[in-house]
């Protein structure tokens, strides 16, 4: 039984795409999880093109996605799988779910059902203003539990970069489609709204959560470009030199903020072992030490997409300021040695063997 993850912002576009697939494959159910406000609980629907089928309240031990699918959407899929009515399921998680999450609590179980795909569908109309803006999810009342503080490009650009096929509502002519096809990969399919999608591309492959999570990856960014008649920009800012701590300090808004998507990679020279990761949209930036560097020493690389003309030379200014000079590179990592760790708030503490 192939099964698809569809995830959104906005409940509306989601249910939209869902109701059309429904229409389409006969057999097809919807499993979807609504947050219960003012409670741990889930509210559980399973839906079919005739109407509600289940309407139950999932109780959770702790609040979160991998909790939700492990402990109720396994069980769940497992018993639809064995009922001869079900052909597919197309899951549902709450709005602002990360899909690789989903994906990945549930991969471990696929036996009677496999993960067929992963969806994103977003409007184009307000692309723009949700993967680039200041507003959180909590703002627009589309956090999974208290405490989320994410903003709403984080969580918008986490669904579109793991999904393998992107629908995008509106169609591509416009700002928000122009920004969209510089932050998409070229191998992700594209299907401009709901009634452009071909079922086979939903249920008829087997997601590859592996290639999706690389996409993901802040070790592999690539440029994707794209058309700039509306003036999206996006930048490749590269170089072998790690960024001085302090100067990354005094740089980080002008690096980090605005109406920018950003991505990369980054080390400093204190901690020669660790690669840090860079993930900024809307200006939030959330920065941590992340992977071992291994033999060779890290690079620095941060891909930057901006709509805003002035953005572009205050980053590139900023990336280039932050980074060690020329000096300061030659004289080699041992007068870092010992140096005092500014970043440690953010990267956490420094391994004591380096």
């Amino acid at each position: 039984m192939p099964v698809s993850v569809v995830t959104a912002i906005d409940p509306v576009l989601r249910d939209s795409l869902v109701a059309s697939l429904l229409l389409d494959v006969e057999g097809a159910v919807e499993l979807r999880y609504e947050v219960t406000a003012d409670s741990s609980a889930l509210r559980r629907l399973l839906l079919s093109v005739d109407g509600v089928l289940e309407d139950d309240a999932v109780t959770l031990d702790h609040p979160c996605v991998s909790c939700a699918m492990r402990e109720d959407a396994v069980p769940t899929l497992d018993r639809l799988a064995h009922d001869p009515r079900t052909a597919a399921v197309l899951l549902a998680p709450p709005i602002s779910a990360d899909p690789s999450v989903v994906a990945g609590t549930l991969r471990p179980h696929q036996e009677t059902w496999h993960l067929a795909s992963a969806v994103a569908v977003l409007a184009t109309g307000t692309a723009v203003h949700d993967l680039l803006g200041a507003d959180t999810l909590a703002e627009r009342d589309l956090q999974w539990a208290d405490g989320d503080a994410r903003s709403v490009g984080e969580a918008l650009a986490a669904q579109l970069e793991y999904s393998d096929l992107v629908v995008a509502e509106g169609g591509i002519d416009s700002a928000g489609g122009e920004l969209l096809e510089h932050l998409r990969a070229p191998e992700q399919r594209l299907s401009e709204g709901p009634h452009d999608v071909e079922i086979g591309h939903v249920l008829g492959g087997q997601l590859d959560h592996l290639h999706a999570l690389r996409r993901r990856d802040m070790r592999y960014v690539e440029p994707y470009g794209g058309p700039t008649a509306h003036g999206t920009w996006t930048l490749d800012l590269t170089s072998a030199r790690p960024f001085h701590p302090e100067r990354l300090l005094e740089n980080i808004e002008a690096l980090g903020g605005g109406r920018l998507r950003a991505r990369g990679r980054f080390w400093v020279p204190d901690r020669p072992d660790s690669i840090c990761q860079w993930d900024g949209a809307g200006g939030q930036v959330s920065i941590g030490a992340v992977w071992k560097a291994g033999l060779d020493l890290p690079t620095t690389r941060l891909v930057v997409t901006g709509v805003e003309p002035a953005d572009g030379p205050r980053v590139r200014d900023a990336f280039g300021r932050s980074l060690l000079t020329s000096r300061e590179w030659a004289a080699g990592l041992s007068p870092w040695l010992g140096a005092e760790d500014h970043l440690a708030p953010w990267l956490g503490a420094r391994d004591a063997n380096v």
